[in-house]
C-alpha cells in the first residue's frame, strides 16, 4: 500500500483518485476541480501543456537519462545556459539534483566546504530564520524550525534560528562569525510557516552583514522562484551567493532541482587539489528529460509574459479578499500569486476540503492556514471561484 505524506495513516481519509488533469483542472471519477495550490506550488502552467508534452516526447524518443558523471548532453548544458541568462549577476554555476530538499543539502555542503577548502574548518555553523522550512532530508530538517514537521528529529547542533530582525542577525554574526558558514532564508515568503511575508529591506541589510562577516548568503527559492512572490526571482532584488531552485523549475512535471553558485563559491572549489572537489552526485542529476521540460517551461514563461499574469492574479486576490472579515480570521496576506488566510483556531477548517471539493475546488489547508497558490494560467473567473469558496466557508461559520 502507499504510505502517504504528512498524515497519520490510521486516521487518514481516503484520498481522491485522479484520473486526468488538464489546464487548471484535476479530474476525479466524480468531479472536475480547480487546483488552487498548483500541486504543492509547482504546476505553474497547469496540467498537460501541449508544448511541454511535445518537448518531453521528443526528448524521451532520444533518451530520458544518462549519468552526468563523465558524460554530458545538450538538455543539461542548454538549461544551465538558460539559467545563467535569467539569473542575476554571476549566479552562473549550476549543480543539478533531483529534488528541492537535496538541492538545499547541496547548498549547505557548498558553503561549509568552501571555508574548509580555504583552511577555515571551524566555519561550519548555519543561521536560518525562525519557522523556517527547507525540506525533509536531514540537514534540511536541522536548519528548519517547525516542530509540526520534524519534532521527532530535534538535533540542532551548530544551527542558530533568528527572527526577521536585522539586529538579532548582527548579534549572532558578531558573536559567532568565525564559526558561521552560511545564512539561509526563504526570501520574502516563508511557505510552510504559513505564507509568512516580510520586507525586502531585511534581505538588503542581511546582504551587507554577510559580506561584512564573511558569511555565505543562500536563498532557498524552491517555492519563491519563477514568479510566485511577484518577482521572477527574489534574487533579482538582492543577489545571494547561492540560489536553490526546484518545484516550478520543471513546471511541476517531474522532480528536478538546481543549486546555482556565484563565481566566488565556484572558485573556492576550482583547484589542483582533488580534495577540494564537491563530492556529491545524485543519480538523476541533470536528467535529460527533466532538463528538456524545464527549458520549454522557461521558454513559455518568458514568451507568454507570465509576470504580467502574476500581476493580474495579485490584483484579483487583493480585490476579492481585502474585505474578508470573520471572528475566526486573524490575518489575510497576499503577495504575488499567493494569498493566505490565517485563523485563530484550525478547528474552523474541519470539513473544508470536502466543502471545497463539492464546490469544484481542490484545496488543502494546513495548521492555521488556508491559502491559494494557483497556476499562472488561471482565468479570472476561475480564480474568483476559489476566493468565493473561501468566502462561502467563512460566511457559514
Amino acid at each position: 500500500m502507499i504510505w502517504y505524506p504528512y498524515v497519520q495513516m490510521k486516521k487518514m481519509k481516503n484520498p481522491y483518485k485522479v484520473i486526468d488533469a488538464k489546464g487548471v483542472y484535476i479530474h476525479t471519477p466524480e468531479k472536475k476541480m480547480i487546483d488552487s495550490i498548483s500541486s504543492w506550488w509547482s504546476s505553474i502552467h497547469g496540467y498537460s501543456n501541449e508544448e511541454i508534452n511535445e518537448a518531453a516526447k521528443k526528448q524521451i524518443d532520444k533518451f530520458s537519462h544518462v549519468m552526468l558523471g563523465g558524460l554530458t548532453h545538450d538538455p543539461a548544458q542548454n538549461l544551465a545556459d538558460k539559467l545563467r541568462e535569467v539569473l542575476p549577476g554571476d549566479l552562473d554555476y549550476v549543480f543539478y539534483s533531483d529534488s528541492g530538499s537535496v538541492a538545499v543539502e547541496v547548498s549547505l555542503k557548498m558553503a561549509i566546504q568552501y571555508f574548509n577548502n580555504k583552511g577555515m574548518e571551524e566555519k561550519k555553523e548555519i543561521v536560518a530564520l525562525k519557522e523556517a522550512y527547507h525540506g525533509d532530508t536531514f540537514k534540511a530538517m536541522a536548519i528548519g524550525d517547525d516542530p509540526d514537521y520534524h519534532k521527532a528529529f530535534p538535533e540542532k547542533e551548530g544551527i542558530h534560528h533568528i527572527a526577521v530582525d536585522i539586529k538579532e542577525l548582527e548579534e549572532v554574526f558578531e558573536k559567532r562569525h568565525d564559526k558561521i558558514a552560511a545564512f539561509i532564508v526563504e526570501p520574502l515568503l516563508q511557505g510552510a510557516a504559513g505564507m509568512k511575508m516580510y520586507d525586502v529591506k531585511f534581505l538588503e541589510e542581511a546582504r551587507v552583514l554577510c559580506d561584512q562577516y564573511d558569511v555565505i548568503f543562500i536563498f532557498d527559492e524552491v517555492a519563491t522562484g519563477f514568479g510566485r512572490t511577484g518577482n521572477m526571482f527574489v534574487s533579482d532584488l538582492v543577489k545571494p551567493d547561492i540560489i536553490v531552485l526546484g518545484k516550478a523549475l520543471t513546471g511541476g512535471y517531474v522532480g528536478h532541482a538546481a543549486t546555482v553558485a556565484s563565481r566566488k563559491i565556484y572558485d573556492g572549489f576550482y583547484s589542483d587539489d582533488p580534495e577540494h572537489a564537491l563530492m556529491h552526485g545524485p543519480t538523476f542529476m541533470g536528467n535529460a528529460l527533466a532538463c528538456a521540460i524545464s527549458l520549454k517551461s522557461l521558454e513559455i514563461f518568458i514568451r507568454e509574459d507570465y509576470m504580467a499574469k502574476i500581476e493580474k492574479i495579485e490584483r484579483i486576490l487583493n480585490e476579492e479578499l481585502k474585505d474578508l472579515k470573520s471572528e475566526h480570521i486573524k490575518d489575510v496576506r497576499i503577495m504575488g500569486a499567493c494569498a493566505c488566510i490565517e485563523v485563530y483556531d484550525n478547528k474552523v477548517f474541519e470539513g473544508f476540503s470536502e466543502f471545497a471539493y463539492e464546490n469544484g475546488i481542490w484545496n488543502r489547508p494546513f495548521l492555521n492556514f488556508m491559502y491559494t497558490m494557483p497556476p499562472y494560467i488561471i482565468k479570472e473567473e476561475e480564480l474568483i471561484r476559489i476566493t468565493d469558496t473561501f468566502k462561502k466557508w467563512f460566511a457559514q461559520k
